[in-house]
């Protein structure tokens, strides 16, 4: 099991990804590949926020 530590280092990993690839879809000139690419963010920010719950079931996420 990751210590807290670590897991809010993977989850602002995930995170920073997820900015990396909306950047790369906004750059991009292919709009499939633009939406692949903001399919892929979402989903690694949907990781990241559920690895917040995990580490800290007592966070208020309204």
């Amino acid at each position: 099991m990751m210590s807290a530590g670590e897991s809010h280092g993977r989850s602002r990993q995930l995170r920073d990804k997820a900015q990396e690839l909306d950047d790369a879809a906004r750059r991009s000139t292919d709009p499939d590949e633009s939406r692949r690419l903001q399919d892929k963010a979402r989903r690694l920010r949907e990781q990241s926020e559920q690895e917040r719950v995990i580490d800290d079931p007592g966070m208020d996420l309204r």
